[in-house]
């Protein structure tokens, strides 16, 4: 059951305290795109999100990682924040954080996925054994294909929710 529960759950990513991830030895940090980084559909993020973003690249490597297959969107916004990113990640499997991982040299102690779904940001990263911080998602609005993973999620959330290992909206780390 803990591979569904994240290390830290915030609100946004602007809530995050990234001075802890680097007291946590983390190097990289790879966003979800979708409803972490930026509205569905949407293809600039807020001003807020390209400060914060500019900031982290002066302490962090910072990639956006995504399963979405198309890569003109990922690219725009990308070019925006000055990142590189992964798209057809396939989260949860590992082909997208082994890509990160492999390219740059990261140790998995290293390296940490933000986003707002637990069925694939958080159990990915956990069965690959990173830093897992997940974040609520910024909008109801969602692609097609997320809603079969947020029917699991809330499931799943119940299921947390009972054991005492994770609710949402209680934020912790």
């Amino acid at each position: 059951m803990n591979k569904y529960v994240p290390k830290m759950y915030k609100k946004t990513i602007q809530d995050i305290e990234y001075d802890k991830l680097k007291k946590e030895n983390i190097k990289c940090l790879m966003f979800d795109l979708d409803n972490t980084l930026l509205k569905v559909h949407k293809e600039i993020p807020k001003k807020e999100t390209k400060d914060l973003i500019k900031k982290l690249k002066k302490e962090f490597k910072v990639f956006i990682i995504s399963n979405n297959c198309s890569s003109n969107r990922l690219k725009k916004t990308s070019e925006f924040l000055g990142v590189e990113f992964v798209k057809f990640a396939m989260k949860p499997l590992s082909r997208g954080f082994k890509k990160i991982k492999n390219k740059y040299n990261f140790t998995k102690s290293e390296m940490c996925i933000i986003g707002d779904q637990i069925m694939t940001d958080v159990l990915g990263g956990n069965r690959y054994g990173i830093y897992t911080v997940l974040v609520d998602p910024l909008s109801d609005k969602e692609l097609k294909v997320t809603g079969i993973n947020r029917f699991l999620e809330k499931r799943k959330l119940k299921e947390l929710g009972k054991l005492n290992l994770l609710k949402r909206g209680e934020y912790y780390g």
